[in-house]
């Protein structure tokens, strides 16, 4: 399943737990996220068709020693390229379309979604709910160029974010700063936004290329890393943005998302249309860690969970998620 790269340290590692997968016939999957709340619980957004044409299902699956079950199911009549869970409520979950809308689902409800927004004209790439106390806000990003801000009772936007000048692939809050967001464009930049303010925002011309995901490391809120078509990672303090403070190499096609780990500071993951799924650590001489080939299409969904250190799931337009703990992230017993 996996090979390693450097990442050997001492001790007999624990046993890994078994790898899990869930089939998604005739879907292809675009993003999977673990819930915040219960430990077992997954999200995947997919589409049929790649995404091209036809509808998209978001399904929420159950995950114990026994394997992945489905626990629900919601049909879309557009794609579906993301989905977030509620940071209010452990039911709620949000995703977006083809169409240009976003839905609320809610898994006690299971006949479709409790609220649709509609009011991107393109695309909703992404969607991402904050994890800041004390407000409950969700930010889009689409290709229509605009990030758009919600809070999910209001039946409209808040407010739009424009100045891209090309597709938003990703929009990802801050973990640390209220009302802050970053997003990554085919524009070649990340943009780093103040919801609470009418200032414009940081710009960091990252690539030379189509920028397709972006995120905050979650131990220093000056840290983010980008992740582009030219198959490098990125990494910028933005008390200094001229240059980037690492830069990570090893995908051979574009990367398509990328996520830091919840419990290491220096740890993230990144996937890939190479069909694979790499480990790194940036602190180190030889930061790649571990190579995870085990897709036969575009992996475009991986979430890192919070709940158990060692533990990943991603999903790829093999009409498969996966759930396993890569050697790299076992702590060695």
């Amino acid at each position: 399943m996996s090979r390693g790269g450097g990442g050997g340290g001492g001790g007999v590692p624990a046993k890994p737990p078994r790898a899990q997968a869930f089939r998604l016939p005739g879907r292809h999957g675009y993003a999977v996220e673990f819930s915040p709340y219960l430990p077992g619980r997954l999200a995947c957004a997919a589409s049929q068709y790649y995404g091209i044409a036809g509808c998209g299902t978001l399904v929420v699956l159950e995950q114990n020693e026994a394997g992945v079950h489905l626990f629900r199911s919601f049909d879309w009549n557009d794609g579906l390229f993301d989905v977030t869970w509620s940071e209010n409520n452990e039911h709620v979950l949000i995703t977006s379309s083809g169409d240009g809308s976003l839905q609320i689902w809610d898994t006690e409800k299971p006949t479709g979604p409790l609220q649709v927004y509609k009011e991107h004209s393109q695309e909703v790439y992404s969607v991402d709910w904050s994890q800041a106390r004390g407000e409950q806000l969700v930010v889009s990003g689409s290709w229509d160029q605009t990030a758009k801000l919600w809070d999910p009772a209001v039946g409209q936007s808040l407010c739009t974010f424009k100045g891209h000048e090309g597709v938003i692939y990703s929009t990802i809050w801050s973990p640390h700063i209220p009302g802050c967001f970053a997003s990554a464009s085919g524009d070649q930049t990340l943009r780093i936004w103040d919801a609470k303010s009418p200032r414009p925002p940081v710009i960091i011309p990252a690539h030379q290329a189509e920028i397709l995901s972006c995120d905050w490391c979650k131990y220093d809120q000056n840290l983010l890393v980008s992740g582009a078509v030219d198959c490098s990672l990125k990494g910028w303090d933005l008390r200094n943005i001229r240059q980037p403070v690492f830069k990570l190499f090893g995908h051979t096609y574009a990367i398509r998302r990328l996520k830091f780990s919840p419990f290491h500071a220096t740890v993230l993951a990144s996937c890939s249309y190479d069909f694979t799924v790499r480990f790194w650590d940036f602190s180190k001489p030889d930061p790649l860690l571990e190579t995870v080939e085990h897709h036969t299409e575009f992996t475009c969904g991986l979430d890192l969970s919070l709940h158990h250190p060692s533990q990943v799931a991603d999903c790829a337009w093999d009409e498969t998620v996966k759930v396993y703990s890569p050697s790299s992230l076992i702590i060695p017993s």
